[in-house]
């Protein structure tokens, strides 16, 4: 089945599409796209975003890893550096506390009717890209390479053959966190 939706660009898209609208509702319904929300996880006083976030690395974590034991999936994880880490973190940053949106909630609020997130958001993210690609060239010859760690997985970096030595107890530690914060009502 999964080699035949590979060898099927266009339904690829239609899949991509469909998931990503479910996705954004979602995202809507879990409350994320709300600037108030997303404000409140920075000032540290709304824990929703958080919440779904480890929800959803938890799900995906397993999710994936489940599929590649089955042999239904393999990993192909990008290069990346501590260059590349900083740099992306503080793109991402500087655009979530300057609008109170991350490019996923974006896409749900302007489906809902956010003008903020339009404008804001959709227009930040296409000139914050654009830059980021003139810049790129650049980048790529100094400060992206800086750290490089390449195509390394945690399991890999930890030299362990089986992920799931790795995987189970960091899915445990990231459903701790969601009892803790539960826990304290957060």
């Amino acid at each position: 089945m999964l080699t035949r939706l590979h060898e099927q660009k266009n339904l690829q898209l239609l899949l991509g599409l469909l998931i990503g609208i479910v996705f954004g509702f979602l995202l809507q319904k879990g409350g994320v796209t709300d600037y108030n929300v997303i404000i409140g996880q920075l000032l540290l006083t709304d824990f929703t975003v958080a919440k779904i976030m480890l929800a959803a690395s938890i799900t995906g974590m397993l999710g994936v890893h489940l599929l590649r034991s089955r042999g239904l999936a393999q990993l192909h994880p990008k290069p990346g550096s501590l260059g590349t880490s900083v740099i992306g973190g503080l793109i991402f940053g500087v655009g979530f506390a300057v609008l109170g949106y991350y490019p996923g909630t974006v896409a749900g609020a302007v489906g809902q009717g956010a003008l903020d997130a339009l404008f804001g958001g959709v227009v930040g993210i296409l000139i914050g890209s654009g830059i980021f690609a003139a810049l790129y060239p650049r980048l790529q010859r100094s400060i992206l390479r800086v750290g490089d760690f390449g195509e390394l997985t945690l399991p890999q970096a930890l030299k362990v053959k089986n992920a799931w030595v790795v995987v189970i107890p960091v899915a445990f530690a990231l459903i701790a966190m969601l009892w803790l914060l539960e826990l304290l009502g957060l």
